[in-house]
């Protein structure tokens, strides 16, 4: 009988020390959880404070002489466009979806979502922190054929390949750094897919000539929601932009979340 009892306490106290460990974990990932939300929120606060409070930051920026005066030309008066990671196939795109880039089979998925350009809150999309810079764009010019292999003729095209290593799947392109410029604004993005409809558009990208994109609104420059927002383009609108070295990108929204990601294909 003793030992009957004895061995339903036991079984008591048992259940009691695993019911302790359960709530335990719990109130543990509950208040994991609210510290990670705490710094998300603080993290998404910092990116966007730069949106409300532009003139404070911007006065830091390289004036117009050093820009004028920097080893890559200004492309000026470039039509350009706004896409986004996650873009659905229609006529605006020509029909080209954009969960996946010309570099990333699964871009949607390392960017972390849609990077949807009408739930917005400030630079970021409202649903969740993305993974990589949401400050990024597209210009017409693939260093791949189609059949993955890169092209030889980048390496005398662009100007930063010079004395570099890359290895056989690197892209010379992807991740490369921009300015962009409106009405003396200037934001700064990582170049991570290719367009407006074209994709082999050197003379432009790296010369002197227009786009020759014909299709659309005849565009030359496609960008991203949070660039779309910090330079307060309304639609289809003309900028400026020429490459920049990122060690000369000046601290701003677009250097919060640096994409390194490489080529991937799966």
């Amino acid at each position: 009988m003793n030992i009957k009892w004895g061995y339903i306490g036991m079984k008591k106290i048992l259940f009691f020390i695993i019911f302790f460990f359960c709530v335990a974990a719990l109130v543990f990932l509950s208040v994991r959880k609210y510290e990670e939300r705490k710094k998300d929120v603080a993290f998404r606060n910092e990116i966007n404070s730069y949106l409300y409070n532009r003139g404070e930051g911007e006065g830091n920026f390289p004036g117009n002489e050093f820009w004028e005066s920097y080893g890559y030309p200004i492309h000026r008066n470039i039509i350009t466009t706004v896409f986004w990671v996650g873009e659905k196939a229609d006529e605006d795109n020509g029909h080209i979806a954009n969960s996946m880039s010309a570099w990333d089979s699964k871009w949607e998925e390392h960017f972390g979502g849609v990077d949807d350009p009408e739930e917005r809150e400030g630079l970021l999309p409202d649903a969740f922190t993305p993974d990589e810079n949401p400050f990024y764009f597209a210009l017409p010019y693939n260093d791949f054929t189609d059949e993955g292999k890169r092209k030889t003729e980048v390496f005398s095209l662009a100007g930063w390949t010079d004395g570099a290593e890359f290895s056989d799947g690197e892209s010379l392109l992807k991740n490369r750094w921009i300015r962009i410029e409106k009405n003396g604004r200037s934001a700064f993005a990582q170049w991570e897919d290719i367009g407006p409809f074209e994709e082999d558009d050197a003379d432009y990208v790296f010369g002197g000539d227009p786009p020759k994109n014909t299709e659309g609104k005849r565009a030359g420059l496609d960008v991203s929601p949070a660039v779309r927002d910090y330079l307060g383009i309304g639609g289809v609108e003309t900028v400026d932009w020429q490459f920049v070295e990122e060690e000369d990108v000046p601290d701003g929204p677009w250097k919060k979340i640096i994409t390194k990601s490489q080529v991937y294909r799966n």
